[in-house]
């Protein structure tokens, strides 16, 4: 089977990780997985929701949005919409909850971390890229925080990258882009921590129900792409 891409089955598309891309925030990371181009911010803000005031602990959230044309067609401004999307909030929460599973939210303190991914071209994986990217912009902001007494604690547990595996035409591919991902039968999105231990894993048959080898196969894929990412993660933070 030959991909659309022309890439091996278990060959990912070029990443980059390029740290420090706005002046403002306290961590940034422009992150492109191929032709997807996500840019992250991480903003540091002395406040807290409120169900969370006087309980000793900070909190990591997400927000996630893409620009007008960042498809192939311009998409509306959800602001302009007046709502967020469906996807927009399920994605944002992924993200989330996914850095929150490799942070001391106690050795944080009070105080809140908010993750803006913004996606600048689409073309397959953005939210695979966001998390991925998420984890070197959330670094970069702790070692500011680092660099300035804030914290004390380590408050990173573990690295945390994401990458998403299919089966297109009957083979198990790694990191779908578009054309891929359109026309796959199943195709899941893998969020694992650099000790290799899962936090989450959302899969779908498009076309027909996929058996647990396809499954133990696309987990296999994604273990050999997180690791990859992760030493990426590693050079850049490094």
């Amino acid at each position: 089977m030959i991909r659309p891409s022309r890439r091996q089955p278990d060959q990912m598309r070029a990443v980059s990780l390029e740290r420090g891309v706005v002046k403002y925030a306290e961590g940034s990371c422009l992150v492109k997985f191929g032709d997807t181009h996500v840019l992250v911010t991480a903003s540091l803000e002395e406040r807290l929701p409120p169900w969370l005031k006087g309980q000793g602990r900070g909190w990591v959230t997400a927000e996630y949005g893409m620009l007008p044309r960042a498809t192939a067609e311009r998409t509306r401004r959800e602001a302009s919409a007046g709502k967020q999307g469906g996807r927009t909030v399920e994605i944002q929460r992924l993200i989330g909850r996914s850095l929150r599973s490799v942070i001391d939210l106690v050795a944080l303190g009070e105080r809140q971390i908010t993750i803006d991914c913004d996606v600048i071209q689409a073309d397959g994986g953005t939210r695979t890229a966001s998390i991925t990217g998420a984890w070197v912009a959330l670094a970069d902001c702790l070692n500011w925080m680092k660099a300035r007494s804030m914290i004390s604690k380590p408050v990173l547990r573990d690295h945390l990258a994401a990458i998403s595996c299919g089966v297109h035409k009957g083979t198990a591919v790694l990191d779908l882009d578009y054309d891929e991902d359109s026309e796959a039968d199943t195709d899941g999105n893998f969020v694992m921590t650099g000790s290799g231990n899962i936090v989450e894993i959302q899969m779908t048959a498009e076309k027909d129900p996929f058996s647990e080898a396809q499954l133990l196969a696309l987990l296999a894929l994604a273990r050999k792409g997180v690791g990859e990412l992760v030493a990426l993660q590693k050079l850049a933070v490094s």
